[in-house]
């Protein structure tokens, strides 16, 4: 999947959310707040947070997760050596199958950080 395809799944969030905001406006409406709210620099940083929610992306094994987060973070100032480290935790909780979703990870890096040369094989 090249940076293309990270752009569409990230598009795919969109419509998603879109449909389901016409449909169920209460649910994503809430579902809004609740995400605003809890992301909000609190004890933690929204950065730090977006690190926790890759980590988590990963460790689940959504793609989708992974795209938004990894550009969340980068947003919220997180460095490229930053995600990958959150990968790697999250690589401990979840074993073989989240090292494998370290790939759409260092996708989302080329795409939204530009290419970096310890990734150019991927």
């Amino acid at each position: 999947m090249g940076g293309d395809d990270v752009a569409a799944r990230l598009g795919e969030i969109e419509e998603l959310l879109e449909g389901l905001g016409k449909a169920h406006p209460k649910e994503i409406s809430a579902f809004s707040r609740f995400l605003r709210e809890t992301l909000d620099n609190k004890a933690l940083t929204t950065r730090e947070k977006e690190l926790i929610a890759l980590a988590l992306g990963i460790s689940a094994g959504c793609e989708w997760c992974i795209y938004l987060h990894a550009r969340k973070a980068l947003e919220a100032g997180a460095k490229p050596e930053e995600l990958i480290e959150a990968g790697l935790v999250a690589v401990i909780m979840g074993g073989g199958p989240s090292l494998m979703h370290l790939i759409p990870l260092m996708k989302a890096i080329k795409k939204f950080e530009g290419s970096h040369s310890a990734f150019s094989e991927l």
